[in-house]
């Protein structure tokens, strides 16, 4: 593979041991609820069907996976250069429920008036598809790809991933800028809330949140659990507090976050290329090999949780733990 400015940047900050207001808006404004993938039965969602490939081959620095119970889709977010610029070259791909390519291009920058840098962390809203940007939240219509809202968030870095809370939604700056070297995390750490009028404000900045990358609803808790990328400690966070609660320690260089139910989350970590599950402090690894795991996202009807390797321009998948087949 090709290095580009994302891997270059990535395996800078690495090895130098860094490791260790509201914008304009406009469209539709979906209420606050629940992210919809997440929400759905599999009752309710479409019928089951087989699974596909194992893996998928031929994106550009995919950065997040998420799956779209209803439609039986994946949408993946290609970076496609360098995670900090802004040079409007990103894109989103469509893959159908079984993994097989359905479009490699459904979202394009430059195209239907989408605008799209260094796509990131991306949840599900009614009918918007947000995506993570930089430094801007984007919307998109999830069965059109038509951009329907953008909202910029005044004093952020690197925006990284988005979940829905029970007031708005939620997106993690992990405090990332350009050095001379490649890059560095000078913070501020920061989760942002956008209100379901478009409006943004930061809702923690706090030190222990350590470079925020993953964030997720914990419906059991009735709060988000963070992974940092920077630090080892999972946290749980409260909207209004103003202290992150520690849940446990792990190797570090966290990256994705989706729950599992009950008390279980699955993580990846950079640290040792793993698919982890986390369950009261406690971590198992439960996938190995997977060099630049990234944010992953979960399909509960066919058992299979898709793992973007960004470093490695692919998406695998794998079995959820305890089914058959899981590594």
């Amino acid at each position: 593979m090709t290095p580009s400015p994302w891997t270059l940047s990535m395996a800078a900050l690495t090895l130098t041991g860094a490791l260790g207001g509201c914008g304009g808006a406009g469209g539709d404004h979906p209420a606050p609820g629940r992210d919809t993938a997440a929400a759905m039965s599999a009752d309710s969602a479409a019928p089951a069907a087989a699974a596909g490939p194992s893996r998928v081959e031929g994106f550009q620095a995919p950065e997040s996976v998420k799956y779209d119970a209803e439609l039986d889709v994946w949408y993946v977010a290609n970076i496609n250069g360098s995670p900090l610029d802004k040079d409007g070259n990103g894109f989103i791909s469509r893959l159908k429920g079984d993994g097989t390519m359905d479009s490699l291009k459904f979202i394009v920058a430059g195209v239907n008036g989408v605008k799209l840098d260094g796509p990131k962390g991306m949840a599900l809203q009614a009918d918007t598809l947000w995506v993570a940007d930089i430094t801007n939240l984007r919307g998109f219509n999830r069965k059109t790809g038509m951009p329907v809202a953008s909202v910029a968030l005044k004093g952020s870095k690197f925006l990284n991933d988005v979940a829905i809370g029970e007031d708005g939604i939620y997106v993690t700056d992990t405090g990332i800028e350009g050095t001379k070297s490649g890059m560095g995390h000078p913070g501020p750490d920061r989760i942002y809330r956008v209100s379901p009028t478009h409006q943004a404000t930061i809702a923690i900045e706090n030190d222990s949140l350590a470079g925020p990358n993953g964030i997720t609803w914990d419906a059991v808790g009735r709060r988000f659990v963070v992974v940092p990328f920077f630090g080892k400690t999972i946290v749980a966070w409260t909207p209004g507090s103003k202290t992150p609660v520690p849940l446990g320690q792990t190797k570090g260089q966290l990256d994705g976050i989706e729950p599992l139910g009950g008390t279980r989350f699955l993580i990846t970590s950079w640290a040792d290329s793993s698919l982890d599950v986390f369950d009261n402090g406690t971590v198992t690894p439960v996938g190995t090999d997977l060099p630049s795991p990234a944010d992953i996202g979960v399909d509960t009807k066919r058992k299979r949780v898709a793992i973007p390797l960004l470093m490695e321009n692919r998406v695998e998948f794998r079995a959820l733990p305890g089914e058959k087949g899981a590594s």
